[in-house]
C-alpha cells in the first residue's frame, strides 16, 4: 500500500476539493551495493576536501553556489530554508488548458490524488467536468519544501497530479543539427512517405503497458536467484564472453529500408491487419520500384508471369515451323531443338529470296 504524502486541497476559484496525496509509481529499477571483495562488508561515503585528498569532519561541510568557476557563495541551512516556498498544502490551479497542449517533454513526476474528508462528490464533479471538456488543470504546488508546477490529468477514475517541468528545464531543440522541417526540405517523396505511413499503420496496436517489461531487471533477479541457489553468493563467476553479433550491411536506399521493414513486419502484423499488411506489403514493392527510378537506382526487372512466358514460347516455335526470318527466330526460347529448326530453315528462305 502506498503511503500519503500529504493532506491538502485542490483550489480553483470558490472550489475547494479536499484531498490526499500519493506517489503514482514504484521503483523496480536494480540496485548496487559497493562491497569490500575480501570480507562483503559495505563500503562507506567518504568525504574528502578534492584538492588536498584529506577527510573533512562534517561540522566543517557547508553548502555553495557555484557563480564562477571555482568561485561559491557559502549559504547556511537557515538561509536555504528562509528562500523555501512556504508549504501551503494547496493544489492552487491557475489556468485549464487543452490536454494536447502540454508536451510529454515537460511531464516529470506523477502523483494520485484521492478524495478526502467527505469530499467524494465534488472530486467527482470536477472529475467529470475535465473530462467532457478535454481540460487538464495548471496548478502551483509545493512538495518537500520545493515549488512545482503541475498538471491536473484526470485519468479513469482518479485525478492525477503530474509535476512538469520548467521552461528552463527545457533544452529549446534550435541547437541540434536536425532536417530541415517539410517533406521537400528534407528530401523526402511522396512514395517514401507513403511506405514509412504504411510501416507505421501495420506496426500499430493498443496501449497495454503489461505487454512491455524491464528485461535486465529479469535478468539480474533470475542470476541472483540461480546463484542462491548454487551456494555461490560470494564468489565472482567467470563469464563466458559473448560473441560478437553479426551486423547487417548499412542500407543507404531509403526505399530499401522501408521496403525490408515492411517485409518483416507482415509476419507479426497489428491486430485485425493480417490482410491488411500482405496487401500493402505488394503495394509497397511497386512503390518501392518507382521510388528508387526516382531516386536514380536502377530499376529492378520483374520476372515476367508463367503464362506470358508460355504465350511468347508458343508464338516462337510457331513462326520458326512457318519458316519466318532470323530475327524473329531470335525471339524464340533459346533451346537445342529450336535452334536446330532455326538453322534449317535459313537456306529455305535464302532459295525462296533467289528464286524470287
Amino acid at each position: 500500500m502506498a503511503h500519503m504524502i500529504w493532506k491538502g486541497a485542490i483550489s480553483f476559484g470558490l472550489v475547494h476539493v479536499p484531498v490526499q496525496l500519493y506517489p503514482a509509481t514504484q521503483s523496480e529499477k536494480v540496485g548496487f551495493n559497493l562491497l569490500d571483495k575480501r570480507s562483503i562488508d559495505p563500503i562507506g561515503y567518504k568525504q574528502i576536501n578534492k584538492r588536498t585528498g584529506k577527510d573533512v569532519t562534517r561540522e566543517n561541510i557547508v553548502r555553495g553556489f557555484e557563480y564562477e568557476k571555482d568561485r561559491y557563495v557559502v549559504l547556511s541551512d537557515d538561509e536555504i530554508r528562509s528562500a523555501n516556498p512556504e508549504s501551503t498544502q494547496t493544489v492552487d490551479i491557475l489556468a485549464f488548458v487543452d490536454a494536447a497542449a502540454i508536451s510529454f517533454l515537460y511531464l516529470d513526476t506523477p502523483y494520485f490524488l484521492t478524495p478526502d474528508r467527505k469530499g467524494e462528490k465534488v472530486y467527482a464533479l470536477l472529475r467529470e467536468a475535465m473530462k467532457a471538456t478535454g481540460k487538464i488543470g495548471v496548478a502551483n504546488v509545493v512538495l518537500h519544501n520545493k515549488q512545482h508546477l503541475a498538471a491536473l490529468i484526470p485519468v479513469g477514475p482518479v485525478l492525477a497530479l503530474n509535476t512538469l517541468r520548467w521552461a528552463a528545464e527545457v533544452r529549446d531543440f534550435d541547437e541540434f543539427k536536425l532536417p530541415a522541417d517539410g517533406m521537400k526540405a528534407a528530401g523526402v517523396s511522396t512514395r517514401e512517405l507513403d511506405m514509412a505511413k504504411k510501416l507505421i499503420q501495420d506496426m500499430s496496436d493498443a496501449w497495454d503497458p503489461s505487454n512491455y517489461r524491464d528485461t535486465f531487471h529479469d535478468d539480474i533477479m533470475a542470476l541472483v536467484e540461480r546463484k542462491i541457489r548454487a551456494g555461490k553468493t560470494e564468489e565472482i563467476t567467470e563469464v563466458e564472453t559473448p560473441r560478437e553479433s553479426r551486423r547487417s550491411a548499412d542500407i543507404l536506399d531509403l526505399s530499401d529500408l522501408l521496403k525490408r521493414s515492411l517485409g518483416r513486419s507482415k509476419g507479426k502484423p497489428a491486430k485485425g491487419g493480417r490482410k491488411r499488411a500482405a496487401d500493402d506489403g505488394d503495394d509497397a514493392d511497386e512503390a518501392g520500384d518507382e521510388a528508387d527510378t526516382e531516386a536514380g537506382a536502377p530499376a529492378r526487372k520483374k520476372p515476367r508471369s508463367t503464362r506470358g512466358a508460355a504465350a511468347e514460347g508458343a508464338t516462337g516455335k510457331t513462326r520458326t515451323r512457318t519458316g519466318s526470318t532470323s530475327g524473329a527466330s531470335r525471339a524464340a526460347p533459346k533451346s537445342a531443338k529450336t535452334s536446330k529448326t532455326a538453322s534449317t530453315s535459313a537456306p529455305s528462305a535464302r532459295k525462296r529470296r533467289a528464286a524470287a
